[in-house]
């Protein structure tokens, strides 16, 4: 089972709030679906685009490491629900792709 800290959880599956000015870090751990001594060998991220969109998320930069991928996205517009897409490539030659959404808001105190 995959640890959800931040997220929420809706019927469509589960989101994370950004404020439109944050810069954040989110982090995909992929140990519980990884074999025994298989490990990432790539990893990809795609950010959902939305026709008319005047300020998209923004991939700033994505990483991984031998169980997770990370990626720091920045933009957004307040009110839009994005998909965040990451595609692995495992050293057993798996596929997998995963989604989470990040909902877009103005923060406040």
């Amino acid at each position: 089972m995959a640890t959800l800290t931040g997220f929420l959880k809706d019927n469509t599956g589960v989101y994370i709030e950004k404020d439109t000015e944050a810069i954040l870090t989110y982090t995909l751990d992929y140990t519980d679906f990884l074999p025994t001594s298989t490990t990432i060998s790539s990893s990809s991220f795609t950010l959902q685009s939305i026709a008319g969109d005047g300020d998209p998320l923004v991939k700033v930069t994505e990483s991984s490491t031998s169980t997770a991928s990370t990626v720091k996205i920045s933009g957004g517009t307040a009110g839009k629900i994005y998909k965040v897409f990451n595609t692995i490539t495992t050293s057993g030659s798996l596929t997998e792709r995963r989604f989470f959404r990040i909902k877009v808001i103005e923060r406040s105190l």
